[in-house]
């Protein structure tokens, strides 16, 4: 006790002062460890024996530290990353983060994550958290990437229409003209709601879901995607998407299946224009119109002409090879189905 330092001495009378006894100092070096000491009666050498309790230890600034709490933390190795790849999917994404924050709060972690795993290939669920992992986490954000959550995950995003049209309202806002078309995936699962059987191209009697996709023709890039029961018809879906949606201002553009008079009259009152094929049946080809212009595609002149009708233009085009080559296709064909 001769040697030891003031603030030990210090310290171990403020420690009496409170109530607390038998505490024993040791030294070690430089420096000083705390125990409980007590004398305990011990019946085989029939006299009392010191028994002592290890406690912690001593520190000049951070005064007693109790035994186990100083323990540096076990750190396993660390693993090696791939910087390159990812930062730059993270400057690709920088730029819907706060779309996907806003539309998404809960697990707008959780689709950045999946989605740039799943850039390089067809990750499973059960992979993602591995592969996230090997990528470099520039954003320091703290997905849950074990399959049941991620699927859970999936499940809120796919019904939630509301945080869907955050996004897509802002990626149309980017874009001038939108094409929209529809696609169809077939499925037997009994779990999928919306696996209806519908009408489809390929002409196949199986429950289908529809999906509806509207793409910049600015920049090529999809601004919204939409499943749909598969046996709403092509029309109706183009109904539902743009009514949801709210693309105002904007040029849409469709394919010659969409063509109605339904659909001219549901566009026609919305605040945007349109480009529709008409079919080759339609009543408008009757209408007189003067090819008086003319412009190159694909290296052939195209004759054009448009007349007001109603409330659009109708415009015509007439391409003189392609006319030349219909009727031999068709011989073609018949030649080829009589052998």
């Amino acid at each position: 006790m001769g040697s030891m330092e003031e603030w030990v001495r210090k310290w171990l009378e403020d420690q009496r002062h409170e109530g607390k006894t038998c505490l024993e100092i040791k030294m070690r070096g430089s420096k000083y460890y705390v125990y409980h000491s007590t004398n305990r009666y011990d019946k085989e050498i029939k006299k009392g024996r010191k028994v002592s309790k290890y406690l912690g230890k001593l520190d000049k600034e951070k005064g007693f530290i109790p035994k186990g709490q100083n323990k540096r933390a076990v750190v396993g190795p660390r693993n090696i990353t791939e910087y390159g790849n990812s930062m730059l999917l993270h400057e690709m994404m920088k730029d819907i983060k706060p779309l996907l924050k806003e539309g998404f709060p809960d697990h707008w972690e959780e689709i950045c994550a999946l989605a740039m795993v799943r850039v390089s290939g067809n990750v499973p669920l059960k992979r993602a958290k591995d592969a996230w992992e090997k990528l470099y986490n520039a954003d320091d954000i703290n997905p849950s990437l074990n399959p049941k959550n991620l699927s859970n995950v999936l499940r809120d995003v796919g019904v939630n229409r509301a945080g869907q049209n955050v996004l897509f309202k802002k990626l149309a806002d980017m874009s001038k003209q939108l094409v929209y078309d529809l696609s169809s995936m077939f499925s037997r699962s009994m779990s999928i709601s919306q696996a209806e059987k519908g009408y489809n191209k390929d002409k196949i009697q199986v429950p289908q879901i529809n999906l509806a996709l509207l793409c910049s023709a600015d920049t090529g890039l999809p601004t919204m995607i939409r499943s749909l029961p598969g046996s709403v018809k092509d029309i109706k879906t183009l109904y539902y998407s743009i009514n949801e949606l709210d693309i105002c201002g904007k040029i849409l553009v469709l394919d010659r299946g969409f063509f109605s008079e339904g659909t001219i009259k549901f566009l026609g009152g919305k605040d945007n224009s349109y480009v529709l094929p008409a079919k080759r049946n339609s009543r408008y080809y009757d209408t007189r119109i003067h090819l008086n212009g003319y412009f190159s595609y694909h290296g052939r002149l195209i004759r054009c002409g448009k007349r007001k009708c109603s409330d659009f233009y109708l415009y015509l085009f007439e391409d003189q090879d392609l006319r030349l080559e219909e009727p031999k296709a068709r011989c073609t064909g018949n030649w080829m189905s009589a052998r």
